[in-house]
Parts: C-alpha cells; sequence; structure tokens
C-alpha cells in the first residue's frame, strides 16, 4: 500500500515537495486554506487586468529550480518562461544611481564610471568569493536533524569560509572603500529581513551568486513557479484542495497521526509536510500541546525578520526606459535599517524597492499600462504600530520619494488601481508577527539551531519553507522541500536522486 502524506500549504515550499513526492510513488494530499495556490509567491489581480506577484520578484540561483525540475522528471523549459535579466537592476542614492550588471566586464566598467578606482574589487569579490560559496553551498543541501550531521565533514571543511564574528558589512568592505560602493554589495541582506550591519558573513553568497549566476524574470511572474510545481504533481496523481485549511495536527505522543481539517473532516496520514509560516502553525495548530521553546510565548522572545508595506499599484502609462527592478536607498541608510530592525520605530528614512515588469512581461497589465509592485521595509508586528495610520502616511512619503529621485514622475494622478498589504495584513492572512521573511538568520537561528527539517518534536512531520534549515529566498525554499522529500523517502527506503555539487556554469 502506498504511503499517504499530507501537505499542510500549498506554497512554493509545499508543491515542490508534493510534487517530487508525487513522482516518487506517494499518495499525496496538499490542503490550502486559501482559494488559491502559491501563498507569499502567489498572485494578486486588480480590476482583472493588473498582475503582481504577492511577494518574492528576484529569482536567483535559477540552477536550484532547473535540478527540481529534473528530479521530478520534467524539462524546466516546457514549464516556464524564463529570462536573465541585465542589467539586473538600478540602484539609486541621494545624489547618484547606479546600473547593476551581471556581465563582469560591463558591471566593472559601471563600478569605475561612478567610483573611480574601485573596479580591481569586483575581481577580488567574484574570485574570493567563489570560494566561500562552493564551500557552503553543499551546506545548504543536507539537513542537520542531529549533531553529528551537524559535526559532519562538510560543515567542519566549510568553517574557515563562514566568516565567524563578521557581519555581511565586514566583510564587503574589504574589497571596497565607498560607502555608497559597500552598500551596492550589501543591500541584498534585506532578502532576509536584516540589517547588513547585523547578518552573518556567510551571507556574502547572496551578493555573490547575483553577480556570477544572474537574477531572473519568470514570465507571468514568479508566482508561475508555484503554479507549475502544482501541474506536476497532478501529473503525478497528487491532489490539492484549496479552500481547505487544516484546524489542527493529530497526534498521539510523538506521532502524528493526521489532520482535522476546518471543515470537520479527519484526514489520516503517514507522514506530514507542514508548509505554514511556522510561528503561526506553532501558536495554531498544535492546541493542548508542549511545544517548549517553540511554543509561541517564547517564539516571540526570538529574533524575527522585518515587516514590509506593499503597495501594488496599476498605472495608465507606461515606462519603457526604467529598468525592471530600482532599488531607493534612504540617504541615512544604515540609520533607516536601525530604525527598522532594532528600534521598531516609524522612520524618517525610507528605502524603498520598485519592480516595473510590463516592459518585459506584457502579459502584467493591459496595452499601455503599468502594474507596479512598490515594496517598503518595515518593522514587524513587535513594533506596536498602527497601520491604520502609518500606512496612508508612509503611501504619501513613497510616492514622494519615487518622483523626486526616478523617471516615474508623480504618479498619483495616473493611478487606475491600487492595493496595499500592511504587517497587519499579514499576520491576519498567517505570518507570525507578520515578519515577511520569517525567523531571523542570526548564528543562533542558522543550521542546526533552525528548526529541523524533520522536525524534532515529532517523529513524523517534516518542515519546508523559511521558517526551516536552509532558511528563507525561494533558491533555500526549494532546498528546504528538496531535503524534507529525501528524508521521507530516506525514511521508506524509496530511491531518490542525491544533491547534486555545485555545478552552474559561472558567468565571468
Amino acid at each position: 500500500m502506498r504511503k499517504k502524506i499530507a501537505v499542510i500549504g500549498a506554497g512554493p515550499g509545499g508543491l515542490a515537495s508534493a510534487m517530487l513526492l508525487a513522482r516518487r510513488g506517494f499518495e499525496v494530499q496538499v490542503y490550502e486554506k486559501a482559494d488559491r495556490i502559491g501563498g507569499r509567491t502567489g498572485e494578486i489581480v486588480l480590476d482583472g487586468q493588473y498582475r503582481f506577484d504577492i511577494g518574492p520578484t528576484f529569482l536567483m540561483m535559477n540552477y536550484v529550480l532547473e535540478e527540481l525540475f529534473e528530479d521530478a522528471g520534467r524539462r524546466i523549459e516546457d514549464y516556464l518562461d524564463i529570462r536573465m535579466l541585465d542589467p539586473m537592476y538600478r540602484l539609486s542614492f541621494e545624489h547618484a544611481s547606479m546600473l547593476v550588471h551581471s556581465d563582469p566586464v560591463a558591471m566593472k566598467r559601471e563600478i569605475e564610471r561612478c567610483f573611480p578606482g574601485e573596479g580591481a574589487g569586483l575581481d577580488r569579490f567574484l574570485r574570493d568569493e567563489e570560494i566561500r560559496f562552493r564551500k557552503l553551498y553543499p551546506c545548504l543541501q543536507r539537513d542537520y536533524g542531529s549533531l553529528s550531521r551537524f559535526l559532519s565533514p562538510t560543515l567542519l571543511t566549510a568553517l574557515p569560509h563562514i566568516a565567524l564574528g563578521r557581519s555581511l558589512y565586514d566583510v564587503l568592505s574589504g574589497y571596497f572603500r565607498s560607502e555608497e560602493l559597500r552598500l551596492s554589495f550589501t543591500f541584498q541582506s534585506k532578502y532576509l529581513g536584516m540589517s547588513p550591519w547585523d547578518c552573518p558573513g556567510l551571507f556574502a553568497m547572496i551578493p555573490y551568486t547575483e553577480h556570477a549566476h544572474g537574477v531572473f524574470h519568470v514570465m507571468g511572474g514568479l508566482t508561475q513557479i508555484p503554479q507549475a510545481f502544482a501541474k506536476i504533481a497532478r501529473e503525478e496523481g497528487a491532489k490539492i484542495h484549496t479552500s481547505c485549511g487544516v484546524k489542527e495536527v493529530l497526534r498521539n505522543g510523538r506521532t502524528v497521526t493526521g489532520l482535522l481539517l476546518e471543515n470537520g473532516e479527519h484526514v489520516d496520514c503517514d507522514e506530514v509536510v507542514m508548509n505554514a509560516d511556522f510561528g503561526h502553525a506553532m501558536a495554531t495548530l498544535f492546541p493542548g500541546q508542549d511545544l517548549g521553546k517553540y511554543a509561541a510565548p517564547s517564539l516571540e522572545k526570538r529574533p524575527f525578520s522585518c515587516s514590509t508595506l506593499m503597495i501594488y499599484l496599476g498605472i495608465d502609462r507606461t515606462f519603457p526606459d526604467i529598468e525592471h527592478h530600482t532599488i531607493f536607498f534612504a540617504e541615512d541608510y544604515r540609520r533607516c535599517l536601525e530604525d527598522i530592525t532594532k528600534h521598531k520605530t516609524v522612520s524618517e528614512e525610507l528605502s524603498v524597492y520598485v519592480r516595473n515588469s510590463a516592459p518585459l512581461d506584457p502579459s502584467c497589465a493591459p496595452e499601455g499600462h503599468s502594474a507596479l509592485y512598490i515594496l517598503l521595509p518595515v518593522p514587524n508586528n513587535t513594533s506596536g504600530i498602527d497601520w491604520s495610520v502609518q500606512a496612508p502616511i508612509y503611501r504619501e512619503q513613497v510616492l514622494d520619494l519615487i518622483a523626486k529621485r526616478s523617471g516615474y514622475g508623480d504618479l498619483r494622478p495616473h493611478i487606475t488601481a491600487e492595493r496595499m498589504i500592511t504587517p497587519a495584513d499579514w499576520e491576519r492572512s498567517g505570518v507570525f508577527l507578520g515578519a515577511t521573511f520569517n525567523m531571523g538568520h542570526s548564528w543562533d537561528q542558522m543550521l542546526y539551531f533552525r528548526p529541523h527539517n524533520r522536525f524534532e518534536l515529532f517523529d513524523n512531520l517534516y518542515l519546508v519553507g523559511g521558517g526551516t534549515h536552509p532558511g528563507s529566498g525561494l533558491p533555500t525554499i526549494f532546498e528546504s522541500a528538496r531535503i524534507s522529500s529525501n528524508l521521507i523517502c530516506d525514511r521508506y527506503k524509496v530511491p531518490h536522486p542525491e544533491p547534486r555539487p555545485f555545478h552552474a556554469e559561472l558567468a565571468y
């Protein structure tokens, strides 16, 4: 008899797991409380014509995605149309801006144009960080469910390269003298909801992989990735149930016996894969269970990422000469991030990201129109900020900043559709503390010290998503799905491909 797998949540991690496990012969049922799949990698449609990714808009480490499709016996090009971006993005400072290229020759030329004499730092960055990446990447492909797994030759070999005690900003300061150039290679810490002055230095892997391997756009939006996973999972026999939330994970001691759905139905299963937001799941899905350090009151004392204020705008004009991605740095960037991550206060300094996808991907808006995605990092809900009051204020400040520092001009007269998502909205939708990037990535919340892929409190509950190892971000969420799926296969002696050593072609 085939073993039954229940998957809680149809985000990218849950659907990648469903795809892999269904392909390997398990009977898979996915339960999603929303009326659509994708989770934070889903889609928002305004007025039936403007389409936005809800969350992630950058796709990096595309080779991880390609390997998942190979593991599922598919060719990625049969399901997704992926385009490499060059330039990858524009960085806008108070008095200057810089295009960031994936081509190292063009990037070095741009650095010399903006920061004369600093081009050689790019050569050293690419050379030295390739070594770090090749040593550390295998550590992201394995589980750390025990101390023996933690103290493995793979990690011990990587230890000299983890930049222990150094922040991401410290590491990049070794390559570049200019403050703005350092920020150009460290702002990626915001992908983890962290400040570069607090983010561990090993995450120099993130700017490295951008520059070495590129940034990509999926035509139709990154939401097409979970859609493709779901299509393959269904082709392999999995069932995906939307508008079908889980009320409780049923247990008998350390064994999960099934699920109680919100509609009252009991579901029996042999294993559970949990793709729900980790903190929210701990607070809601295990009533009466002593969760110890993972109980909600204990979790609230742990470091969690910042949150985000999202503004989605349908615009009645296009901006063909403005880059796909633009990051606007606050004048005092460090103060901005300290207000957000340390002081948890409203900041007078704003750092803003805008995606202008229509020039490359006309499917996102009607002809002659644009769908602008705007993200503002803000404190999570431990701040106590009243977002019904503060969000409209931030909206006006963001639109003023964009008008002042870009070719967009004043967007207000051209807005035909709009939606905002605040940290309060994130929390109401099931994001613990509204922390959109999940648990923080401090040294004491990584690898063995992050909730394990095979969750340590139960024998047959597996975690996927940003709240487990390897952490937040689409590539690492994909890896969490592969790790947990492989662990289930190992338990039942089901053969599966082993993670491949890093093999992507370098761009330089």
